[in-house]
């Protein structure tokens, strides 16, 4: 139950003290800075930084309609019955009229709603390719900071391009449905890369053992992981609950096993690494559009269209100043 006076705790010092407290409101304001691209982001993340590294990212990414908002439903209700404290961070596409989250927070897990220990969080993409909100890594890191044990990042489900959330994830389930051509569609898509685990849901359906297969034969074909892991394939039918005590079995395994293999080190640095990159790029940009008048990058502009000048000459004489 929030706190009584969360509105007047607007300083971030304070915003982070409620939400590492429980305030769920207070919570959603610091995601909401984050994906405002609020000017005290800065000094939330500082203050954020020592708290973090405690909670489990899972991904769920798949195409549209193979279930994964009901797989995550599953999942949280499955956590919760182990006492952990579980986030949803389900990033949708973008209302053309607000910018927000199209979709909302999702209808299948409302039934959590009113769970103290389950904090959901619809993001919009605002157009960002692979299936990711651009603020995505600063609010997963807001939510481990609010000590969550569990966080579970849903992609929009756009297709090909959505293998992005691999690299924000400690473990990433690929989830496919017999008689769409997931299967097919994996493989074209470089899904066989990202995924830590397959779950084949709806699996009353006809064609499930098939698509079932389908994935091991392509698994079989596909070359052994760099990092020794092969890819379990787990059978569910989440609206019956079904599948889903295999599934929380399979990521105690992925877990443990990217303890004992340093993976989880590794994926944790790789993905500091592109934050990292990402604010110093936004950062960069930001800077040459705020240039006044006719700036440098506009004179070197002109040269490069003229063909008076190469764009890696232009692009080193402006880094260089």
């Amino acid at each position: 139950m929030p706190a009584a006076g969360t509105a007047d705790r607007t300083g971030p010092a304070e915003l982070v003290a409620a939400a590492r407290g429980g305030d769920a409101r207070a919570l959603a304001r610091l995601i909401s800075l984050v994906e405002n691209a609020s000017p005290q982001l800065r000094e939330v993340m500082r203050l954020i930084a020592p708290h973090t590294g405690g909670g489990r990212v899972i991904g769920l990414t798949g195409a549209p309609g193979v279930g994964k908002s009901t797989i995550t439903s599953a999942l949280v209700g499955a956590y919760r019955e182990q006492g952990q404290r579980v986030a949803v961070l389900a990033v949708d596409p973008t209302s053309p009229f607000s910018g927000g989250a199209l979709l909302g927070d999702r209808v299948r897990m409302q039934n959590h709603a009113a769970d103290a220990g389950v904090f959901i969080r619809s993001m919009a993409t605002r157009g960002h390719l692979g299936g990711l909100s651009w603020a995505a890594p600063q609010a997963l890191r807001v939510l481990d900071a609010a000590g969550f044990d569990i966080i579970m990042i849903e992609t929009v489900g756009v297709g090909q391009a959505e293998v992005e959330v691999a690299s924000l994830a400690d473990s990433t389930l690929v989830i496919v449905a017999p008689g769409m051509g997931d299967s097919v569609q994996a493989a074209k898509a470089g899904i066989l890369e990202i995924a830590d685990i397959f779950v084949v849901n709806k699996n009353d359906r006809p064609g499930a053992q098939e698509t079932i297969r389908d994935l091991r034969t392509m698994l079989a074909m596909a070359p052994p992981g760099a990092d020794g892991w092969k890819p379990p394939i787990v059978a569910a039918t989440a609206a019956a609950g079904e599948g889903i005590d295999d599934l929380v079995a399979r990521l105690a395994a992925h877990a443990e096993w990217l303890g004992t293999s340093g993976e989880r080190e590794r994926r944790r640095l790789a993905r500091a690494r592109e934050e990292i990159s990402a604010i110093a790029v936004a950062a960069l940009r930001q800077r040459l559009s705020a240039l006044p008048g006719q700036s440098q990058l506009e004179l070197l502009a002109g040269l490069v269209a003229r063909g008076e000048l190469d764009p890696y000459t232009a692009a080193d004489r402006l880094v260089g100043g």
